[in-house]
């Protein structure tokens, strides 16, 4: 007969005393095991999720640059000059008020300073970045110190509308005397946004979070008067003569 207190031949109890001494070894072995499998698999996760978010050496985002080779120089002041960076607005007001400021003060130290205009559309002004598109435009026939004079001084006629004012742009292009299908071609082409663009990021990189914001050799200003860049190219320059 099989004794109903003990298990079918072949069969152990695992509450057995001398049984659980033999499996206790074999039993740390396993977790040991287990442990170490599942330190592996974390490792891995965390690397292949370190991989995923860090970008490719070769698609890392440009520095940015308070002027680049293609940066716009409107005035030339050659070695030793003092170099004014202004990114504008052509739609923002404060942009037109300033920007009689600005002739003056590239008159009044022409062949002393170096000025570069570099594009900082607003979003939130409707035709802003139209007007940096005509302009890029006629920067491409050589033109854009005319439609930037062109823009400030008409900026009554088209700012502050909510609706696209680009024929009223193409029209400036036309009195210019531009090649049209040119200009067309420039204004309909993606890489004409995209180099208004590449300022905006970079003023934004910067620190630009309003128009204008001037840079005079390098150093940003805070403006509270209009004054205040001509005060500080003044600066610069009697720093240079000492």
């Amino acid at each position: 007969m099989v004794d109903a207190a003990r298990p079918a031949s072949g069969v152990r109890w695992l509450d057995s005393p001398g049984e659980d001494r033999l499996n206790q070894p074999l039993k740390a072995t396993v977790v040991t095991a287990g442990v170490v499998v599942l330190i592996a698999l974390v490792v891995l996760i965390v690397v292949l999720a370190t991989q995923r978010q860090a970008p490719p050496a070769g698609d890392a985002a440009p520095a940015p640059e308070l002027i680049r080779s293609d940066s716009h120089v409107l005035d030339q002041g050659g070695d030793g000059a003092v170099t004014v960076v202004e990114f504008l607005d052509f739609e923002c007001e404060v942009c037109g008020a300033f920007y009689p400021v600005v002739e003056d003060l590239r008159e009044r130290f022409r062949g002393d300073i170096t000025y570069v205009l570099r594009y900082f559309p607003i979003p939130s002004h409707f035709n802003s970045m139209n007007a940096a598109i005509a302009a890029e435009a006629a920067a491409r026939q050589g033109r854009l110190e005319d439609m930037y004079r062109r823009l400030f001084e008409s900026q009554a006629e088209w700012g502050e509308q909510g609706e696209s004012r680009a024929d009223v742009f193409r029209g400036f292009a036309v009195e210019l005397g531009l090649d049209m299908a040119r200009y067309d071609a420039d204004v309909a082409d993606p890489a004409t946004r995209a180099r208004v663009e590449q300022d905006f990021e970079d003023g934004r990189a910067l620190g630009v979070d309003g128009t204008p914001t001037f840079f005079v050799d390098g150093a940003r200003l805070e403006l509270r008067r209009f004054t205040d860049v001509a005060d500080a190219v003044e600066r610069a320059l009697a720093g240079a003569a000492r």
